[in-house]
């Protein structure tokens, strides 16, 4: 399976990603798989491997690549606690803006079908694929969210206010008991859609 280290520009500089896809020569559909809180690490590229072995060209940004790029030396070395710091720096705003990036470079890639593009969020990036569904809703067509955080929140750049947006399928992954995500903000996300 072809996997490659690639970097695209975005508006605030060069975003490294990992990508995997399967080798037929063919365009396959695009699956943005966002990070958790840790970053990119081997386990979040087995993950994308194993979604690509199913037929899906795989996109996993960086989204701390303002902060560090993770193929350094300086990141590999990195405690996971003071990249969970990282997290501070990014927003909805800011990752729907990369998202943007992320389109343009899949509507270039001739393995990349563009005209089928999902997310997959995890903890902290399942807020990140509701608002880039509703930013791009013609171009998302299904978001999962698993275990996402902030997912309704009281600002008025929360995620769940462009839910009205999306045009594709969503799914929430939510646990019975999450210290992150208590009950009520479950129960309001469901209300709300």
């Amino acid at each position: 399976m072809p996997e490659q280290e690639r970097h695209i520009d975005t508006m605030d500089g060069r975003m490294d990603i990992f990508v995997a896809y399967p080798r037929e020569e063919r365009a396959h559909p695009v699956v943005f798989f966002y990070m958790d809180a840790p970053g990119i690490r081997e386990e979040l590229r087995d993950m994308a491997r194993r979604i690509a072995a199913e037929g899906y060209f795989v996109v996993l940004p960086n989204l701390y690549y303002r902060d560090v790029q993770t193929a350094s030396a300086e990141y590999a070395r990195t405690p996971v606690d003071k990249r969970i710091t990282y997290a501070r720096h990014i927003n909805n705003r800011l990752v729907t803006q990369d998202t943007e990036a992320m389109l343009n470079y899949v509507a270039s890639d001739p393995a990349a079908d563009e005209t089928r593009v999902g997310a997959v969020g995890y903890c902290m990036s399942g807020a990140f694929v509701l608002a880039a569904s509703g930013t791009y809703p013609a171009r998302i067509r299904c978001a999962a969210s698993i275990y996402g955080v902030n997912l309704v929140t009281d600002g008025d750049d929360s995620p769940h206010l462009l839910a009205d947006r999306v045009a594709g399928e969503l799914y929430f992954a939510c646990a019975e008991h999450d210290d992150y995500v208590p009950g009520h903000v479950i129960d309001q996300l469901q209300s709300h859609l």
